[in-house]
């Protein structure tokens, strides 16, 4: 058994801190290359406008990325490390271009306050689900539950078109990703095997997690946006 001074961390410490370092820094740069896609999109209104009416091209953007995370999340175990980074480098990209839609519909002031608030939740939750001792599991399963519950309001709510609806969705979708971030945040810490620290392993392990909170962040952001976000007159 290793042995570590007080104050100091161990070996084991040191490398679950490398580990989540890592998972942190590709969803940062999974967010860069969103935001830099969104906003290039948005620097000429008609190209989100021939996104947008280009039906065929815009769904077809969208089932792409469907496509991209559930093999990313599915099959990553099986990818190269190299090939497992372009596929999420790449869905952020697609992300950003289909998300630049939201540059029509809400002001640039209310979505850089919307990310900024996102961002302090989202590091607010994180930072618990990493910190605590407290098992989170039975947390993680009621979100789950919830955001199924989500996905199929949102389903039906794209033939009734109701506000009400529309409202509650994005009301339960701020705690239910406010709720996972901090589940797998705990979950990723844990799935961190220690003494594989700079394995492909460790790499492909740092990129699912990452692809975690990526999408935790993107869905908590679009969640305030829409429950928050100042509409374009």
């Amino acid at each position: 058994m290793s042995y570590s001074p007080p104050g100091l961390l161990s070996a084991a410490e040191i490398e679950s801190r490398s580990f989540i370092t890592k998972v942190y820094g590709w969803m940062s740069v999974g967010l860069a290359v969103t935001g830099a896609c969104a906003l290039y999109m948005a620097s000429d209104p008609r190209m989100i406008m021939a996104l947008v009416q280009n039906k065929l091209l815009f769904y077809g953007l969208m089932i792409a990325e469907f496509g991209l995370v559930i093999a990313l999340s599915g099959w990553i175990k099986n990818m190269e490390v190299g090939t497992a980074r372009f596929a999420f480098l790449f869905y952020s990209a697609l992300t950003g271009v289909t998300i630049s839609v939201i540059f029509l519909i809400y002001t640039r002031g209310s979505i850089a306050s919307t990310f900024f608030l996102s961002a302090g939740m989202f590091g607010a939750m994180s930072a618990y689900g990493y910190a605590t001792k407290t098992d989170l599991t039975s947390m993680g399963n009621f979100c789950m539950m919830g955001l199924l519950g989500i996905i199929l309001a949102s389903v039906v709510n794209w033939f009734v078109h109701s506000t009400a609806v529309e409202m509650a969705v994005s009301y339960l979708g701020i705690l239910i990703f406010v709720g996972l971030t901090a589940y797998d945040t705990q979950k990723i810490k844990a799935m961190n095997i220690i003494g594989n620290a700079g394995s492909d392993e460790d790499h492909k392990e740092a990129i699912s997690g990452a692809l975690t909170l990526y999408l935790d962040f993107i869905n908590l952001f679009l969640s305030l946006l829409r429950a928050t976000g100042r509409r374009r007159d």
